[in-house]
């Protein structure tokens, strides 16, 4: 058996290892949770020894990538976090129009290197986001809404699976693991060390336009979104923010009015396909002319279309995000959720109106957690003794809509605060029986459970079951 070099094998005991502990979550909001190994894989090599230590030793094993996952999915307690935040490991082949990507590379790594061939894949929209997570998840990227979300692209995994071998699983090959891997998020029965992606074409150019309207516009900005998605071609990416700041506008030298309230932020991003009109609608909206501030059809970047993004959640803080997908009629969502944006706290947390529309589910897919609307608030604070308020406020406040509720998203990931379902009842069944003939023992850790979680809003015992 492989032996893994001490420097990537860590205990409780070992100098390194809380630093490694706390390393594994991106947000500051680190959980109380203490594996007893963590692994810090160097190559495929190292995951297929670190699979074989945890049979050999009993231990159930949590898998990092990015480390993005909000709640810290992968750092459990007791067992081994096998990290694989090592493997940034990029190959294109522009004559087959694929890639092959290993689980730690992040968004903006793999578009540079499409880039120059033309060619371009529905990455996360926060340039942080590893992809492993984000396309076991579904991966609801940019131009989704057209190429589908981005687990539809994968064609094949390279998976070291619970019995310790290294398969490379295609359609033909292993079709209930390609089944799984797109779309079951943290309940995927192996580590997936290498993705085998079907690219697409770079769409030129991009335009963006963004308005923001003063918060009294609030409720009719919202309904006048969800009415006017049917207008638009699904190469456009629309969302609305509702909180602080700019919104989706590059800040100002100065203050302005807007920039010290809560505004209302229209984003349109379009992934364009020769239609110069393609953003119109947009400037038919029946209160265009009370916008504080706006771009209208401005082309840009992806990168510029990151580092918008990385305004809205950034480093170094603490995060709480929850989230429920509705088919719900506006007015019905509206009446809900007016406690929710009514109470927005602070200067950095918002809710998001994000209109997805709908993409057709495929037999060859278990991702199926899906509506018109995704409703997300998302909480940003710096000091720990907020936690439980700020955490009520996300987990809380959604709780009280989920009679609206079709279900969540992977990426939000927030199972262990508010409990919802990721996937149609008929594919989670078909998933737990796959999952009990590749991982019979139960080696991978699967979905986490109120009872696991260690936030502040579990622990005051306002965790759904």
């Amino acid at each position: 058996m492989a032996v893994l070099p001490p420097d990537r094998l860590l205990r409780r005991d070992d100098a390194a290892y809380e630093q490694a502990r706390l390393d594994a979550v991106w947000n500051e909001r680190k959980p109380d949770r203490y594996p007893e190994v963590i692994v810090l894989a160097d190559s495929e090599q190292d995951v297929v020894a670190a699979v074989r230590l945890a049979r050999s030793e009993g231990l159930t094993i949590g898998i990092r990538s990015g480390g993005h996952s909000w709640v810290g999915n992968g750092v459990r307690d007791g067992g081994m976090l096998l990290d694989l935040s090592r493997l940034r490991d990029v190959t294109v082949d522009p004559a087959t129009r694929t890639a092959a990507v290993q689980p730690a590379v992040k968004g903006p790594a793999l578009l540079e290197q499409l880039a120059p061939h033309g060619l371009f894949f529905p990455t996360g929209h926060a340039p942080t986001v590893g992809l492993g997570g984000f396309l076991l998840g579904g991966g609801y990227g940019w131009n989704s809404r057209r190429l589908g979300p981005a687990c539809m692209s994968i064609e094949a995994i390279d998976v070291v699976l619970a019995d310790g071998t290294l398969v490379h699983a295609t359609d033909a090959t292993h079709p209930d693991l390609l089944w799984a891997a797109r779309g079951s998020g943290p309940g995927f029965f192996g580590v997936v060390t290498r993705f085998h992606l079907a690219l697409h074409d770079l769409p030129r150019p991009l335009l963006r336009t963004v308005h923001s309207y003063p918060l009294e516009l609030r409720d009719e900005v919202l309904a006048w979104a969800y009415d006017t998605l049917e207008l638009l071609s699904p190469a456009v990416e629309f969302s609305v923010k509702v909180g602080w700041g700019s919104g989706g506008l590059p800040p100002e030298k100065h203050s302005t009015p807007g920039e010290d309230r809560q505004t209302v932020s229209v984003t349109a991003t379009a992934f364009c396909e020769g239609d110069e009109r393609i953003l119109a609608p947009l400037e038919d909206a029946p209160f265009r002319d009370r916008a504080i501030r706006a771009l209208v059809a401005r082309e840009t970047t992806v990168a510029a279309l990151y580092e918008h993004a990385d305004r809205l959640t950034p480093p170094g803080m603490r995060w709480a995000l929850d989230g429920i997908w509705t088919d719900e009629p506006v007015e019905k969502v509206l009446e809900a959720s007016r406690p929710l944006f009514d109470t927005i706290p602070d200067t950095t947390s918002h809710v998001l109106w994000m209109l997805w529309g709908g993409y057709p589910e495929r037999p060859d897919a278990c991702w199926s957690s899906q509506a018109k609307l995704y409703l997300s608030p998302n909480a940003g604070w710096t000091d720990p003794a907020e936690d439980l308020a700020h955490e009520r406020w996300a987990h809380g406040r959604l709780a009280e809509l989920q009679h609206l509720s079709a279900g969540l998203q992977f990426s939000d990931n927030n199972l262990a605060d508010r409990f919802d379902h990721g996937l149609s009842p008929a594919n989670a069944a078909r998933l737990e029986e796959i999952r009990a003939v590749y991982d019979p023992e139960g080696r991978f850790r699967t979905y986490m459970t109120p009872g696991e979680s260690t936030t502040a809003y579990a622990a005051a015992g306002h965790a759904r079951t």
